[in-house]
């Protein structure tokens, strides 16, 4: 009976743990290549980031970052880079309200320096200087997604 109870105990404490940490999708494109390898301007890279959740199975869930790295000379692109960097997580007996912070927050948090390290990775592959992601407040981006959607503005375009 005993051990009944703590197995009841064990299954109602809250938990967290990484499963699985993988490379879901990387491409590279260098179009213009050779002649792009000949410019000496200084390219513009810019930067896009997302990133995404959804339960596998109870408490299961899969998590998601996605990184979109552009280099541009004018109008002709240097390098597009994209990395889909995702992980399966375990988040077990945590309250729905901690249960998105937690997906948006703390999952991207460990994704992102292996999504850094993949981009930079695959920049210098394709013969260019590395790319060094800065480091991002996921906790500042989960707040303005959720202002977003709480906005009227938002609502009435959908």
């Amino acid at each position: 009976m005993a051990q009944e109870d703590n197995k009841a105990e064990q299954n109602q404490q809250a938990g967290f743990s990484i499963e699985k940490i993988y490379v879901k999708d990387a491409s590279l494109e260098i179009p213009n290549a050779p002649q792009i390898f000949t410019e000496r301007a200084a390219p513009q890279v810019s930067i896009e980031l997302g990133n995404a959740a959804q339960m596998l199975e109870d408490g299961i869930f899969e998590v998601s970052i996605k990184v979109t790295v552009t280099s541009k000379i004018e109008d002709k692109t240097v390098f597009l880079v994209e990395v889909t960097q995702a992980g399966i997580f375990q988040i077990r007996n945590v309250p729905e309200e901690n249960l998105e912070m937690i997906a948006g927050i703390t999952c991207p948090n460990i994704l992102f320096p292996y999504a850094r390290e993949t981009v930079s990775d695959l920049v210098v592959r394709a013969g260019f200087p590395p790319v060094l992601l800065n480091p991002i407040n996921f906790e500042a981006l989960f707040a303005q997604q959720k202002q977003q959607q709480t906005s009227p503005a938002d609502t009435a375009t959908h």
